[in-house]
């Protein structure tokens, strides 16, 4: 498994992980969310309004792995969206996936 998605899986197990939508939008919206992850195929509608959420609040949106990939690093089944709301997991999982095939897209 690669470094960025064992990261999430720290991340996970440290209590510094949010998933799901509504949690999530949440996080975005009081900035407790450090780092957001979108599965690549989430649907066009659900990666527009990420992406623009996390635009206005300036937190860092990564859309790469696919559901399946996102669920399985962090023991559960198929997550679409997940916040990381630790600085040092966002900057670990970040400069690994900058690094990754798997990631498509990131600012």
């Amino acid at each position: 498994m690669n470094k960025a998605l064992s990261g999430l899986g720290l991340a996970m197990r440290a209590g510094k992980l949010l998933t799901g939508d509504e949690i999530v939008y949440k996080a975005i919206r009081s900035s407790e969310a450090k780092l957001v992850i979108l599965a690549k195929d989430a649907s066009m509608n659900t990666q527009k309004k990420f992406r623009d959420k996390c635009g206005t609040y300036k937190i860092p949106l990564l859309i790469g792995f696919d559901r399946e990939s996102l669920g399985s690093s962090i023991g559960k089944p198929e997550r679409v969206v997940l916040a990381v709301t630790d600085q040092g997991f966002a900057k670990l999982i970040m400069k690994h996936a900058g690094i990754m095939s798997e990631v498509e897209y990131i600012e």
